[in-house]
């Protein structure tokens, strides 16, 4: 038996589609245009169409002429443009430098501030030549270089103020003890800078007097003794001992051996402390000094330099020595002890043995 064929599209539908292509065979036939638009139609309605992606124009900030005038117009803008802002900054410029209203007409128009031991004085006598002159012709790295020379001023500061006046920022050094130069008592710093005592002393200072030094030294040498001098404050004065305030002179001449002299109750004694180790050393004095105090009468000095000795007296042995051209030895020497176990100094002849290294 036959099996009977059957279309699943209904025959009107066909007709339509069949008319439809027709029309449209018939529309490319006679405009291709319109063929065209007919095709985009069909891809704007279909669904899977991927959207076009838009492309963004740059403009820029102003519209270049395409002609030769408008480009001569446009550079003759620009040189004019030029030109009325060079005469506008020479106008300006020519204004500051020779109106009155920029001249450093008195010396009320110089503010000092920082200082406190450096006179006003000596500051105006570096600034006398800038008076009745263009703040704008104030040489300020110059007259920075010129401060800086007062033995008292660290750094300095030279600013211009509008419109014709001048401020100045001192700095000032910090000194860490007295210096006796010729029997002259000053201030040195921990840089080796020799400071006269200020007139007027806003602070009143309290150190020990650094002798041994000379002005004629360069300041080289006095910044490597006054380097010695730091550390021995420093060590001194750890843990809060504060032992420099029993200081009363330092003798930096030899710089193998820093001599301190230690004042109290019972009189001054010059105690040797070498280079290093300063604490340690002079613990031993502190603990010891009474003993050696009931001993050896007069206890004039104590060298601690060496291991495992204290020598008393070593000046008077050396002083006698070279007065009587003998090797008198006048000195006593005892073990070195802590201040927990004593032992007790023996009186023998002064005998030195190997140094701290």
């Amino acid at each position: 038996m036959a099996r009977k064929s059957s279309s699943t599209i209904p025959d009107e539908e066909l007709d339509s589609v069949r008319s439809e292509s027709a029309v449209r065979s018939r529309l490319q036939e006679d405009s291709p245009l319109d063929a065209r638009m007919l095709d985009l139609d069909d891809e704007a309605e279909s669904p899977f169409l991927r959207g076009q992606k838009r492309v963004p124009v740059r403009r820029g900030p102003l519209p270049l002429p395409r002609n030769t005038a408008g480009r001569l117009k446009l550079a003759f803008l620009l040189i004019g443009a030029i030109a009325v802002i060079a005469f506008v900054w020479g106008a300006l410029q020519h204004y500051g430098m020779h109106s009155w209203r920029f001249r450093l007409d008195s010396s009320d128009n110089i503010s000092v501030s920082g200082a406190r031991n450096v006179s006003r004085g000596q500051v105006l006598d570096v600034m006398a030549s800038d008076l009745d002159r263009n703040v704008f012709f104030v040489p300020l790295d110059l007259r920075k270089q010129q401060l800086e020379q007062i033995p008292w001023v660290k750094s300095a500061t030279v600013m211009r103020l509008w419109p014709n006046r001048l401020k100045i920022v001192i700095s000032e050094r910090t000194p860490v003890a007295f210096v006796d130069l010729n029997s002259q008592i000053k201030l040195i710093d921990a840089a080796g800078v020799i400071m006269d005592l200020p007139r007027e002393q806003a602070v009143k200072y309290s150190f020990p007097v650094i002798v041994g030094m000379s002005s004629d030294e360069p300041l080289s040498t006095r910044a490597a003794r006054m380097k010695m001098y730091s550390q021995f404050t420093r060590e001194l004065d750890s843990g809060g001992a504060n032992y420099s305030a029993m200081i009363s002179d330092v003798d930096l001449s030899d710089p193998d051996d820093l001599k301190a002299t230690v004042t109290d109750a019972h009189g001054a004694v010059l105690v040797h402390l070498g280079s290093s180790d300063f604490l340690e050393r002079f613990k031993i004095y502190v603990a010891h000094v009474q003993e050696w105090r009931a001993q050896f009468h007069p206890l004039e000095s104590v060298d601690l330099r060496y291991d495992h000795q204290v020598i008393v007296n070593p000046d008077i042995a050396s002083s006698l020595a070279k007065s009587s051209g003998a090797n008198a030895a006048m000195a006593a020497t005892a073990p070195e002890s802590s201040a927990a176990e004593h032992k007790e100094p023996k009186k023998t002849a002064a005998v030195k043995k190997k140094k701290h290294k």
